[in-house]
């Protein structure tokens, strides 16, 4: 598999990280997931921009970031990849620097750059339903920062597969957020609910485009947090991710939703974001 990684194209096995990368010993970094869709980035623009964000939030600087497209339509070609969908890992840390301190090297160091493609397989009629659980949210008060200290979301998932769920919801002070790597959506009188932005939440792209697809489509949408006391007066839920896209949720810990299928106004979420991709307007 060919990767890039410090401006080389190479094969994965011919990547050699330094263990003095403040990634490696700090987390000191960020990252990000882009997807394709009829092998177009989706929404390029708006990932870029949170990538942005996030470098400047940690104080990185990183001046070939608007090449990033280039580079990773040619790790595509490189791969000579069959499959017409992918997933884009980046990931950007502040790069090497001896000896270890907490603070930043006073020495300009290079980051390290690190990009891979998988493919992806169709799931857009994957419409199943999930199981979630809730997870009293233990993490730092940066939410906003797509940062690669990610052990919190590590343990929590790990928590959601141990309950046989697919996602765990952090709920803090009790109001439901977002899950470990999605967002997260009730609906109630077919009015959709998603926690509003701030530094306790990840501006979703998927959010983003599923509030423009609402809107659109007259379905009303309130940007405000569910009180985890109140789940039981909510008709559906669902999860979102730029990967995952829309999943239903038809059971909460041992509740199960409804009649334990997809509800009316997620399915026709989902059908209006399918319609949204296929449109190609996002080009």
């Amino acid at each position: 598999m060919i990767v890039f990684f410090n401006g080389q194209f190479l094969e994965l096995e011919e990547v050699k990280i330094s263990p003095y990368d403040r990634g490696f010993q700090y987390a000191d970094g960020v990252y990000e997931v882009i997807r394709t869709y009829y092998g177009k980035l989706f929404r390029y623009q708006d990932h870029l921009e949170r990538l942005k964000k996030s470098l400047e939030a940690i104080k990185i600087d990183y001046s070939e970031i608007d090449k990033l497209d280039s580079i990773i339509y040619k790790i595509i070609e490189k791969n000579n990849y069959t499959y017409d969908d992918f997933s884009i890992y980046i990931q950007i840390t502040r790069g090497e620097s001896y000896p270890r301190k907490h603070s930043f090297p006073s020495e300009k160091i290079n980051p390290t750059v690190f990009i891979s493609v998988t493919p992806l397989d169709d799931a857009s009629n994957d419409n199943t339903g999930i199981k979630i659980i809730f997870e009293n949210d233990f993490r730092w008060q940066k939410c906003d920062i797509k940062s690669i200290s990610l052990l919190a979301s590590v343990l929590a998932n790990q928590h959601a597969v141990e309950e046989d769920a697919g996602e765990a919801i952090w709920n803090r002070d009790g109001y439901l957020l977002e899950g470990s790597h999605t967002n997260f959506w009730a609906i109630k009188n077919e009015e959709v609910w998603t926690a509003p932005l701030s530094n306790l939440i990840l501006p979703g792209v998927s959010r983003k485009v599923i509030i423009e697809v609402c809107r659109n489509s007259g379905i009303k949408v309130s940007e405000q947090a569910v009180r985890e006391n109140e789940i039981n007066s909510f008709d559906e839920f669902f999860v979102s991710g730029t990967t995952s896209e829309i999943k239903p949720v038809v059971q909460i810990n041992d509740w199960i939703v409804g009649d334990g299928k997809p509800g009316k106004i997620t399915n026709k979420i989902h059908s209006e974001f399918n319609k949204y991709v296929q449109s190609k307007i996002w080009l």
